[in-house]
Formats: structure tokens, C-alpha cells, sequence
């Protein structure tokens, strides 16, 4: 992104004017100092997106304030100049922090490289900080299903997918509505730029403005430095709100104009910025009630809804449930170092019955649990551990219950907790060969907690 304000610490009048002169014909805020001592001034009370500093100051050396910036906790970036370049004092530079080394005399295209350079740097850093797709399982993004409702879904995606249309996405809590939108982004033409995720139900009120549009350094308590915010981030990209319902009347009005006029200013800020975002937003719960209720701005449902996206209920289309689970089960098979050889027909049989209240997620959740339980083999009835008795699905046999799912042992006794923490611990340990360091990492704890639970395994056998 843009950088906004440029310190500028050069001795030489004629160079420092020079630069500043360049700087501020493409419209950046630029700050002048001659000496080491009124730049660490400047950077007290100010902050800054980036700094072109002379090797050689007056009073000290341009490495000494690389040095300084590294022990603070935000920095902007340094293109260091010299007159008296080598590879030796540009080794040295870079190796104390410095995104760039001008030799001088410089051109201003030369400059211009170098400072385009570092604004793609810093764009990708703090885009790369929010990117919500990192780390995650490439199946974890899939659409499975072949049903019908499956199917009518993947049709409406690739031809929504393609166009530039605001889309909201409504179904119940574990629908895959975040799914969805992945997909929407994933097939459009901005695929390979930003994908940025804002839960709006997870910020507080007093903070969500600040993270849509970014603040000011100052502009409220512990508002220490400048900091975007999740549509400047997005420039270009995709921004998905989830959970849009959440947002208070006096930011939706705020929501609406950036839709419409496609700018805003940060929080405690009088700079306007242009943006180029397409919006998915998400919600699970009716909008159009919610705007009866004059809890939702009609006209930013309206802005909102240009192409709706209703996910059904996985109860709705239950004839999909063999198909999730063959693609759950080996997908936590490897994650949990587990080796389950598949479900049994009765198992599948309880599956399909249940009405999934919690929809994908919930059969989700059951399949890692029951995996976890398994450890190894043929995954068992008595692993599913529903979390309520629930109507069956179709009206066929009862769904399992949570009493008569939990995990027991070969004589049909019921397990305690410590029972099945403690056989997960021992599965862990196996499938690690015993190394305890690695069945630590697996289990998610420390090897001291491991270590110790171990010896009070031992100590009461």
C-alpha cells in the first residue's frame, strides 16, 4: 500500500531539498532532518512509513539508527544513500535492517524503483498478517456433496464467481457459509489478490470501526501507531465480513458509504482513501427480519444483498452425509496420527439418522472426536459422542444419543474422562514410537505436562 509520510534524514542541503522536492511531487508527507540527533527527535513524536537516511551524519552514523529501529515494535522501513558506497557498507546496512542502498548520485527513477519497491514490500507484510487461508488443510476448502442442493450451489457459484457483485450469504450457524465465500473468491478474477476475513461478531463494538477502516496514531487510547484497516488491506482483493448482523446502526452507516463512494477516512483521520474491494458478507440469521425489527439498515441490506446465497441445512440434503465423512475421516486421520480404516455400517447408519442441529460443522467435530477415540481400525458406533438426543432425520431409526455413543470399554463399561485422556495418550505415544517429544507436539501440550503424566500412569498401575 501507498506510503503516507517519508523522514528524509540527509546532511547535504542541496540532496535533502532535492529529495524532498521528488517526494512531494507524488503526494507524500515529508518530514526533513540534517542530523542523527533531529531525526531520533522526529521519530519520538511522529511516526513514519519510511526513511531515506545518509550513511555518513554529521553526528554519528546512518547504522546506528538501523540498530535504534530494530529494538522498536513498529518500524518503518530505510533506504540508506552514500556517496562513498562499497559492497562492505552495503552489507553492512542490510544487515542492520535496511530494505534498500542508494548509491548517490541517484536519478529520481532510481528512487522511484526503490520506493515502489518497499510500498509492495509493506503491502504484502501487513496483508500477509491478516490473510485468513494460511495454514490450512487444501481439503478443508472443498465442496463435497452430490446432491442436488450440492450441485445447484457449485452452478450459482461459478456464474456469481466471475462478476465484480456484492454477495450476502445466509444459512444456519455450520452451513459453510465461510466455504462459500472462499469459493466465490477462489474462482473470480482477484484470485491472486488479498483475501481478507473480518469476523464481525468477534470485535468489540468499541474497536469494530478502527478495524474496518483503520486509525490514526493517537486518534483514541492505545492507538500508538497508524494502522490500516481491513478494507485498505483488501485493496484489490476480496473482503469477507462475517457475521455482518453484528455490526452496530452507527457503523453500518459508515459500511454503507464505503460501498457506495467506495472511500473513507481512518479513525481520528481527515485523509480520504479510494478502495477497490469487492464484499462477501455472511450471516446466520434472517436480514430481512432483522430490518423489520430496525436492527439492519434497509439500504445497506440492500447494498448487501445484490446477489443472495441461501445455504441449506444439512438435514435437507442428509443423502450427502456418506460423502462428508469419506472425506473427514482420512483428512483427521493425518492430522491426529490416527489409523482409521473406515466406519462400519451401523456407524454411518447413526450418522444419517441425526438431524444435525450444528449442521457440516457438528458432523465435523463428531468425525475428529471419533477418530481421536478410534485411534486405530474400524471406526465404531460407540465412537460417536452426539451432543443431544435429537428427532431421526427421516424418520427411520433413533439417532445415537450421547449416553449410548460414549466410548466404553470391551465389557460395555462406561469410561471415565482420566480413562480416555489417558488411552489418547498412550495411542499418541505409539504412533511416535514412543518418542515423547513428538507425542507431546501431537497431543498439543508441553513434554513436562506428558513426562508427568506418564509417571502418574505408572504410579498407579
Amino acid at each position: 500500500m501507498p506510503f503516507e509520510r517519508i523522514l528524509v534524514l540527509e546532511d547535504d542541503l542541496i540532496v535533502r531539498k532535492n529529495i524532498e522536492q521528488q517526494l512531494r511531487a507524488r503526494s507524500y508527507e515529508v518530514t526533513a532532518a540534517a542530523t542523527l540527533a533531529a531525526a531520533q527527535s522526529e521519530l519520538a513524536n511522529n511516526s513514519f512509513d519510511l526513511i531515506i537516511a545518509d550513511v555518513r551524519l554529521p553526528d554519528g552514523n546512518g547504522t546506528d539508527l538501523l540498530r535504534q529501529l530494530q529494538e522498536r515494535p513498529q518500524r518503518p522501513l530505510v533506504i540508506m544513500m552514500s556517496g562513498f558506497g562499497s559492497i562492505e557498507s552495503a552489507i553492512e546496512c542490510i544487515q542492520c535492517g535496511a530494505f534498500d542502498y542508494l548509491i548517490k548520485p541517484f536519478s529520481s527513477q532510481q528512487l522511484e524503483v526503490s520506493i515502489g519497491k518497499a510500498e509492495n514490500f509493506n503491502r504484502l507484510v501487513k496483508v500477509n498478517q491478516h490473510l485468513s487461508h494460511e495454514g490450512e488443510d487444501e481439503g478443508e476448502h472443498l465442496l463435497v456433496g452430490k446432491s442436488a442442493t450440492m450441485e445447484q450451489l457449485r452452478l450459482l457459484i461459478r456464474k456469481v464467481a466471475r462478476t465484480e457483485a456484492t454477495v450476502l450469504i445466509q444459512g444456519e450457524s455450520g452451513t459453510g457459509k465461510e466455504l462459500v465465500a472462499r469459493e466465490l473468491y477462489r474462482q473470480s478474477p482477484r484470485a491472486n489478490a488479498p483475501f481478507i476475513k473480518l469476523n464481525c461478531a468477534a470485535i468489540p463494538e468499541n474497536l469494530i470501526e478502527s478495524e474496518f477502516f483503520g486509525h490514526e496514531k493517537g486518534s483514541y487510547t492505545g492507538a500508538t501507531a497508524k494502522r490500516e484497516g481491513r478494507f485498505e488491506l483488501a485493496h484489490g482483493g476480496t473482503l469477507l465480513l462475517d457475521e455482518i448482523s453484528e455490526v452496530s446502526l452507527n457503523v453500518q452507516a459508515k459500511l454503507l458509504r464505503v460501498l457506495q463512494e467506495r472511500e473513507f477516512e481512518r479513525v481520528g483521520g481527515n485523509r480520504t482513501i479510494k478502495v477497490d474491494v469487492r464484499v462477501i458478507s455472511t450471516t446466520n440469521r434472517n436480514l430481512d427480519q432483522s430490518v423489520d425489527r430496525k436492527e439492519f439498515r434497509q439500504d445497506l441490506f440492500f447494498r448487501l444483498n445484490v446477489v443472495p446465497v441461501h445455504l441449506s441445512p444439512l438435514r435437507e440434503h442428509i443423502e450427502d452425509v456418506p460423502e462428508l465423512v469419506a472425506s473427514f475421516l482420512p483428512r483427521f486421520a493425518r492430522r491426529h496420527g490416527a489409523n482409521v480404516s473406515g466406519i462400519s455400517a451401523a456407524a454411518m447408519e447413526a450418522l444419517v439418522n441425526h438431524s444435525w442441529p450444528g449442521n457440516v460443522r457438528e458432523l465435523q467435530n463428531i468425525i475428529e472426536r471419533a477418530v481421536i477415540l478410534c485411534g486405530e481400525g474400524e471406526l465404531q458406533v460407540g465412537h460417536l459422542t452426539f451432543g443431544k438426543a435429537t428427532p431421526p432425520a427421516n424418520g427411520s431409526a433413533p439417532a445415537q444419543t450421547a449416553a449410548s455413543a460414549a466410548p466404553t470399554d470391551a465389557d460395555g463399561e462406561f469410561l471415565s474422562l482420566d480413562e480416555i485422556e489417558k488411552r489418547h495418550i498412550l495411542v499418541a505415544l505409539a504412533r511416535c514410537n514412543n518418542n515423547r517429544t513428538h507425542a507431546a507436539n501431537l497431543l498439543g501440550i508441553s513434554i513436562r505436562t506428558l513426562r508427568n503424566k506418564l509417571n502418574d500412569y505408572q504410579g498407579k498401575s
